[in-house]
C-alpha cells in the first residue's frame, strides 16, 4: 500500500472517530407541516423550477410582507434555491401574487367576477397568460385570501401535485374559524398536555415570544382566522388594562396573518374587576360598564373579535345568579361589542341538575326556549355531543333545534378524553362522522355541516371553534401525531366536506415525507386509531368510565362532588343490565331529536351498536347482531382494542430507519405506553363489569 493511500486511510478513520456521520437534519417537530423539505422527485422538482422563475408581488403592507416571506421561505426550501422578486412579468414562469387593487398585473388579468365569487378570504389559483407569457396566478379580493391562496399553492408543491394548468377556486365554508385556548394567566393550561402557555404572559407586552408568530403562520396555513387566548374559566383580570395591553401585543403579531384575537370574559367582571355592587345584566350600571370596557379594548385592539363566555356552568358565574336567563346575559355583552363589529360566543355547555335528571338533556331544555331572543351578533357555541367530548357521542340535539340562533360548533382538538398527549388518536374520522350526521331538521339531508354553514336555517353568522392542543413543548402538541388533529381541525373548518383520509395524506406528506411505505404505514395507523381507542375505552356506547383526570379507566368512580361527574351514573351496571336508558321508557332523551331519529334510537334493534348503551340499558344476555351476547360483545371489543393498540406499535416499528431517529423514538415511547394503557383499560373494565355480569371472559 502506498504512503498516500495509508495517509488517506488514517485521515478517514480519524474523521470517522472525530466527526461521526449525523442525520442531515435533526427533527424536533417544531416546523409542523411547514417543514418545506426539498422536493425529492428530481423530475417534479425540475417541473416546479421551470414554472417558477420569478415571483411578481408588491409587499406594501404587513399582510403582503407576511405572504411574501412565506413564499420565499417555502420555495427556497422546496426547490433548493430562492427565486427573484420582480415588479412585472417579463418572461414565462412568473408566480403572480396579489389583489386587483394592489397589483396591476393581477388587475389586468380580468379575474374580477371569479374573485368576487370567492370573497375577501377566498382565492383563485390558475394558470394564465399575460403579455404573451405563461404565468401562475394566486389572487384574491382581500389580503387574507391572498395569504391563504399562497399557503394552498405551497401545499400543492409540498404534497407533490402538478402545478401545470391550474384552475382552483376556494372559499371558506364558515366565516369564523377559531381556536379556543384554555390558557390561564399563570401560564398553565386547562386540559393542556403539551407544556405551558405559548403566550408567556409575564413577558408581555414588552416581549412577544418568536414562536407566537410561528403559531400564527401555522394557523394561517389552515385558514384559521381567530384565536381566543385565555381560558373559558376566565380570570376577571383578563379584562384589566394590564392584560388588555398584553393581549394587544399578541393581536399585533396575529394581524398580518389574518387572525383576530378574542377574549374569554368572566360574567362577574363588573363586580369583581369593576367594583360594582352587581353583575346583573339588566342593571344600567352593568350595561354601561360593559360598553366602556368594550370601548377600552377596541382602542387597544381595533380588530378585536369579541367575547367567549362560559356562564352558569361548573361554578362559573352567570345571569342565573340575578334571576336572568342566558339571552339576557349574552345580550348585554353583545350590545357592548356590536357597534365595534364584535360578536359574543355564549357556550351551551351547561347542565344544572335541577333542569332534568339526565345530564345530556339539559342544554336543549335550557336553550331551545330562548331561540330568537339573542342579539344578531350572538352565537350559541355547542359541543359536538350532548355530554362532554366523549370518544363517541351522538350529535348534540341543539343542532337543528335553534333555527333563529346561529350555532357555532365546538370541537375538542386537545385529547381530554382520548389519552391526553400519550395516545395516538386521529380525530378527523370522528369529526367526519359528526359533520355528516343527518339531523333531519328539515327532512333528510339536513346534516350537521349544513346547519353550521347556514344552508339549512339561513344563519346570518357561521363558525366553528376547536379547543386547542398547543403548548410550549418543542413539538407544540406533546405527541408528534397530535399535530395531525390541529391540522385536521383547520382543514375541516375551511372545508367541512374534506375526508379524513385525504387530510391524513396531506399531513403525512408535509410532515413525514413522501416515501410510499411511510405514507401508507402512517396513514393506516392514523385512520385505524380512532376506532381502536373507542374499542378499548367506550365499546358499544359505554361512556364516561373515567376519574377526575379523564385519563385512566375508573368505572367504579362514584365522585362525591356531583352525581353526574361519576362513572356509575352513566353505566348503571348491576346484576341484570348495563347502560343508560334514554328511550321513552327512560329519560326520553331520544325525543330531543327529529323524526325518524327519535323512533330509530328508541329501539335497540335499530340503534347503531356503537351507541347502543348510550341510549339503552340492556340485559347482559341481550343478543347483538353478531349473535354474541352483550357481555361477549364487550369482552370482544375490549380485547380487540387492546390487540389493535399493539398493532399500532408494531406498524410503527417497521419504519425504524425510514424516518428520523429523534421523532421515531419519541413516537415509539408513546406507543409503548399506549399499549400498556389499552391493556389496563381492557383488564380493569372487564374485571369491574364481570362482578355484575357473573359471566366468563
Amino acid at each position: 500500500m502506498s504512503f498516500s493511500r495509508v495517509t488517506c486511510l488514517v485521515f478517514t478513520l480519524l474523521a470517522a472517530l472525530l466527526f461521526p456521520v449525523l442525520p442531515a437534519h435533526a427533527e424536533s417537530g417544531y416546523d409542523l407541516w411547514l417543514r418545506y423539505g426539498p422536493v425529492g422527485d428530481a423530475a417534479r422538482r425540475a417541473d416546479y423550477a421551470g414554472a417558477l422563475r420569478s415571483l411578481v408581488m408588491r409587499p406594501d403592507s404587513p399582510a403582503a410582507k407576511a405572504t411574501l416571506a412565506e413564499l420565499q421561505r417555502g420555495l427556497e426550501g422546496l426547490l433548493g434555491a430562492g427565486i427573484p422578486v420582480a415588479a412585472d412579468v417579463t418572461a414565462d414562469g412568473a408566480l403572480v401574487v396579489g389583489t386587483p387593487s394592489g397589483s396591476p398585473v393581477v388587475a389586468a388579468l380580468g379575474l374580477g367576477d371569479r374573485l368576487s365569487a370567492q370573497g375577501a378570504e377566498g382565492y383563485v389559483i390558475r394558470t394564465a397568460r399575460t403579455g404573451g407569457h405563461r404565468v401562475t396566478v394566486v389572487a384574491s379580493e382581500g389580503e387574507a385570501g391572498v395569504l391563504y391562496g399562497a399557503f394552498h399553492f405551497l401545499r400543492l408543491l409540498q404534497t407533490g401535485r402538478s402545478i401545470q394548468d391550474l384552475d382552483i377556486a376556494e372559499r371558506p365554508a364558515v366565516e369564523r374559524r377559531l381556536l379556543n385556548h384554555w390558557d390561564n394567566l399563570d401560564g398553565t393550561i386547562e386540559r393542556g398536555y403539551a407544556g405551558g402557555s405559548l403566550w408567556q404572559w409575564d413577558e408581555l407586552p414588552g416581549r412577544v415570544d418568536p414562536r407566537v408568530e410561528d403559531y400564527a403562520r401555522a394557523n394561517a396555513s389552515l385558514g384559521l382566522n381567530g384565536t381566543v387566548v385565555n381560558s373559558v374559566n376566565a380570570n376577571p383580570r383578563s379584562l384589566s388594562a394590564e392584560y388588555i395591553a398584553k393581549a394587544a401585543a399578541l393581536a399585533n403579531t396575529f394581524r398580518p396573518y389574518g387572525i383576530r384575537l378574542y377574549l374569554s370574559a368572566n360574567f362577574d367582571s363588573p363586580r369583581r374587576l369593576g367594583g360594582l355592587a352587581t353583575a346583573d345584566p339588566l342593571d344600567p350600571a352593568v350595561i354601561a360598564w360593559w360598553k366602556d370596557k368594550a370601548a377600552e379594548i377596541y382602542r387597544a385592539i381595533p380588530d378585536f373579535g369579541g367575547f367567549l363566555v362560559k356562564a352558569d356552568s361548573e361554578g362559573q358565574p352567570g345571569p342565573y345568579g340575578y334571576g336572568r336567563d342566558h339571552a339576557d346575559g349574552a345580550n348585554v355583552l353583545a350590545d357592548a361589542v356590536g357597534p365595534h363589529g364584535g360578536i359574543v360566543m355564549w357556550r351551551a355547555f351547561i347542565y344544572d341538575a335541577d333542569v332534568d335528571p339526565d345530564r345530556v338533556k339539559r342544554a336543549h331544555k335550557e336553550f331551545v326556549p330562548l331561540d330568537g331572543r339573542f342579539r344578531a351578533n350572538v352565537f350559541v357555541q355547542v359541543k359536538n355531543g350532548p355530554l362532554d367530548f366523549q370518544p363517541r357521542e351522538p350529535f348534540h340535539p341543539l343542532f337543528g333545534a335553534m333555527p333563529k340562533t346561529p350555532l357555532m360548533a365546538e370541537l375538542q382538538v386537545t385529547q381530554e378524553y382520548f389519552g391526553h398527549s400519550t395516545h395516538l388518536v386521529y380525530l378527523a374520522p370522528m369529526w367526519n362522522e359528526f359533520l355528516r350526521s343527518d339531523t333531519y331538521a328539515k327532512g333528510p339531508g339536513s346534516r350537521v355541516a349544513d346547519i353550521i354553514d347556514g344552508r339549512v336555517h339561513g344563519y346570518r353568522m357561521t363558525g366553528m371553534a376547536g379547543v386547542a392542543n398547543t403548548g410550549l413543548d418543542r413539538n407544540w402538541t406533546g405527541h408528534h401525531f397530535a399535530q395531525a388533529n390541529w391540522y385536521a381541525f383547520g382543514r375541516l373548518a375551511w372545508n367541512q366536506e374534506l375526508d379524513a383520509a385525504l387530510i391524513a395524506d396531506e399531513w403525512i406528506r408535509m410532515t413525514w415525507g413522501h416515501a410510499p411505505e411511510v405514507v401508507s404505514t402512517i396513514g393506516s395507523m392514523l385512520l385505524d386509531s380512532y376506532e381502536t381507542y373507542v374499542r378499548y375505552t367506550m365499546p358499544l356506547g359505554l361512556h364516561h368510565l373515567i376519574g377526575g383526570d379523564h385519563y385512566a379507566p375508573m368505572p367504579e368512580n362514584p365522585d362525591p362532588r356531583r352525581e353526574d361527574w361519576s362513572a356509575i351514573y352513566y353505566h348503571r351496571a348491576d346484576e341484570t343490565a348495563v347502560g343508560f336508558d334514554r328511550t321513552r321508557s327512560g329519560s326520553a332523551a331520544v325525543d330531543q331529536y327529529h323524526p325518524p331519529l327519535d323512533d330509530r334510537w328508541n329501539d335497540p334493534a335499530t340503534t347503531p351498536e356503537n351507541l347502543l348503551l348510550w341510549f339503552h340499558r340492556l340485559p347482559w344476555d341481550h343478543r347483538l347482531r353478531s349473535g354474541r351476547t352483550l357481555w361477549e360483545g364487550l369482552v370482544a371489543h375490549y380485547t380487540q382494542g387492546a390487540e389493535e393498540a399493539k398493532g399500532l406499535a408494531a406498524r410503527w416499528e417497521t419504519l425504524r430507519g425510514k424516518v428520523d431517529d429523534e421523532r421515531f423514538e419519541a413516537v415509539a415511547a408513546k406507543l409503548r405506553t399506549q399499549v400498556e394503557d389499552a391493556a389496563r383499560w381492557r383488564d380493569h373494565c372487564l374485571q369491574y363489569f364481570q362482578q355484575f355480569s357473573r359471566r366468563p371472559m
